[in-house]
């Protein structure tokens, strides 16, 4: 009898406390889809790319880059701490390929993005975008 009673105890317990659980689940889950929403609007050409520490105004560029052109950006270069007095050396650039998308074309975006500060195109086909002073470049 006496264990009849605790696991009709434990029953009771858990399905008046599982639409809490869930609750919190939920939360935690929208919590964390928000914070790294930006993450998925772009890809990486290889794992040693670092990209962690981009802020959200750079994260907001490669998103809008994605949008307009329907295809996600691949960053080539991202944070260089030894790269002297460049963007990239502070993790506020990035250098960005978009298979299947002609660098005019990705160039043009990327000048229309908010927040955007330079913007140059070099003559393999990368993009380089930041956050940092506006300005726009070619170098071939």
């Amino acid at each position: 009898m006496t264990y009849r009673v605790a696991l009709a105890c434990i029953f009771a317990f858990v399905t008046v406390s599982q639409p809490v659980f869930a609750e919190e689940t939920k939360k935690r889950k929208a919590t964390f889809f928000m914070k790294h929403s930006y993450s998925a609007a772009y890809t990486v050409q290889r794992p040693s790319v670092k990209v962690s520490c981009f802020p959200e105004r750079l994260l907001r560029i490669l998103a809008h880059i994605a949008s307009e052109t329907g295809r996600k950006p691949m960053v080539t270069s991202g944070h260089r701490p030894r790269s002297g007095r460049s963007q990239h050396s502070r993790c506020f650039a990035a250098d960005i390929r978009v298979p299947g998308v002609p660098e005019r074309r990705i160039v043009a975006v990327a000048k229309r993005a908010p927040g955007i500060g330079g913007v140059g195109r070099y003559c393999n086909g990368i993009v380089h975008v930041d956050i940092g002073p506006r300005r726009s470049w070619v170098y071939c």
